[in-house]
């Protein structure tokens, strides 16, 4: 990772490694279809910030990071499912992560013109 920090990127990283222990925890209990679904979204919103990061332009940029945030919206739908789901586990720490990630993606988004 570089040495440089940045809020977004270190947030997203930190996210996706959580995400990777929960749909662990979704596979063991075989909820394969939720677990994918999940890790799939889940790791894709630090993988588009990181590609913004090396974006051509700023609506490059811009772009990717709507990607992220759009990721990021279905993240939080899968977690709420889970939430709501008699059978299923549940993480409030991820919910509000992802959430603080949301509001810190549309703050980048709205910002980038």
């Amino acid at each position: 990772m570089d040495s440089k920090p940045n809020l977004i990127v270190d947030m997203t990283f930190a996210f996706s490694l959580k995400v990777i222990a929960f749909t662990e925890l979704l596979e063991s209990m075989r909820k394969f279809s939720m677990a994918n679904q999940l890790f799939r979204s889940g790791t894709s919103i630090g993988a588009n910030v990181r590609e913004a990061q090396g974006a051509e332009s700023k609506v490059d940029f811009r772009h990717k990071c709507k990607i992220a945030y759009k990721e990021a919206e279905e993240t939080e739908y899968w977690l709420s499912l889970c939430r709501y789901a008699e059978t299923y586990p549940f993480e409030e720490e991820m919910y509000n992560e992802v959430r603080s990630i949301i509001k810190v993606l549309d703050k980048i988004i709205s910002s980038t013109h």
